[in-house]
């Protein structure tokens, strides 16, 4: 199940609020689409990460129900490795889009960006 938030969420400081803290179960992603923007968010020893949703492979849109081994998300299709803080590959790769995530009086903001494409 996905979540649609609009640009209305938006805070002064860029970030925009996703849901509460306690919408999310701790190893279990949940997938947020913001301004056409697919995120996955997981909650890991009581922190709260915010990556691309999109699996850089095939571009499938299923991080977010990727298990959690030793600090990274596993795409449920491909078996890729990201890691939750970095969005990076373990091999030090890049990999996903990894947004900066903070808590707020029990909500969750991430700073959401739109990844420019240079032809």
């Amino acid at each position: 199940m996905k979540s649609l938030i609009n640009s209305d969420n938006i805070r002064t400081d860029g970030f925009t609020k996703i849901c509460a803290f306690d919408e999310l179960k701790e190893q279990v992603g949940k997938r947020f689409i913001i301004d056409e923007i697919d995120l996955a968010v997981f909650k890991f020893e009581g922190k709260v990460y915010t990556l691309s949703n999109i699996c850089p492979h095939q571009h499938t849109k299923m991080i977010y129900d990727g298990l959690i081994e030793r600090g990274c998300v596993v795409c449920p299709i491909h078996g890729w490795m990201f890691d939750l803080k970095t969005g990076n590959m373990p091999t030090g790769g890049k990999g996903l889009d990894s947004y900066e995530t903070k808590i707020i009086d029990n909500e969750v903001y991430a700073k959401i960006f739109r990844k420019e494409i240079k032809w």
